[in-house]
């Protein structure tokens, strides 16, 4: 039984935790200030999802297989119920576990991504990825190199480096799972969240610059998670956390009571 990797914040409390997952090619050390802050208030569990981070990889990648190892990790650390947070395909994952553990679950905090099924729109990323040769390239900066001739976005960049490693081989590689998560893609991104409803507390947070929660969205979050309340962060795209921390942390913590 293969248990998620985790950094936990504030364990010693004991009101209930806050498990927060993070996105596609990310990992949970993108959100260690934000787990250091909320720490203070409740435990944060930072997790790293399968095929990501430092977490087991694996050739299976659907939702279904996310919540499970939701639910795995809850009863590997005694957690009866827990507040989760999940951003982007965390979103989904989160979403996946309310409606199929509702039990397990006290508030619910899904981050710029909705239930629906999205078109494929990673393609150019995968396919940096791919061109990357690690029989060739001895240092980020090489990895960097060739990334940008695919990827405009300095951030992006930046934000897939943080994957590379030094393997037990002395060669640099991508701490993510690549080929599953390229052979797997339209399973997890381009699938719906399966249909059910999930009565509790629910948040979405939005980015003011994203278009993953569109107005028209309103009606099918509601169907499934009919307390959702959406809000929007300004001045942030997809990325939330990351591109207004501040305003980011105050909506989660008063959504939660923390204040």
């Amino acid at each position: 039984m293969e248990i998620l990797n985790s950094k936990i914040f504030g364990e010693n409390l004991t009101v209930t935790p806050l498990l927060v997952f993070h996105g596609l090619f990310g990992m949970l050390d993108n959100w260690g200030t934000f787990g250091k802050d909320l720490g203070e208030y409740l435990p944060v569990h930072l997790i790293d999802l399968r095929n990501h981070g430092r977490s087991f990889h694996s050739e299976s990648m659907s939702h279904d297989d996310l919540a499970d190892d939701i639910a795995r990790y809850m009863d590997h650390y005694g957690i009866q119920k827990a507040h989760v947070l999940g951003h982007s395909l965390g979103g989904k994952a989160v979403m996946q576990f309310a409606l199929k553990y509702q039990e397990r679950v006290e508030k619910l905090i899904v981050v710029d991504i909705s239930p629906k099924a999205y078109p494929p729109h990673h393609q150019g990323i995968i396919k940096a990825l791919e061109t990357v040769d690690f029989n060739t390239v001895a240092s980020r900066g090489e990895v960097e190199t060739v990334l940008s001739q695919y990827i405009p976005e300095k951030s992006t960049i930046q934000f897939l480096a943080k994957n590379l490693y030094w393997d037990e081989n002395k060669k640099l590689n991508w701490r993510f799972n690549l080929k599953t998560l390229s052979e797997k893609y339209n399973e997890f991104v381009s699938n719906a969240v399966k249909f059910g409803v999930f009565e509790g507390d629910t948040l979405f947070i939005a980015g003011e610059k994203s278009n993953y929660i569109l107005p028209q969205d309103e009606y099918g979050i509601k169907q499934q998670f009919p307390k959702a309340k959406i809000v929007t962060v300004k001045n942030a795209g997809h990325w939330v956390q990351a591109e207004n921390p501040v305003d980011f942390a105050k909506v989660v913590k008063d959504f939660l009571g923390l204040d």
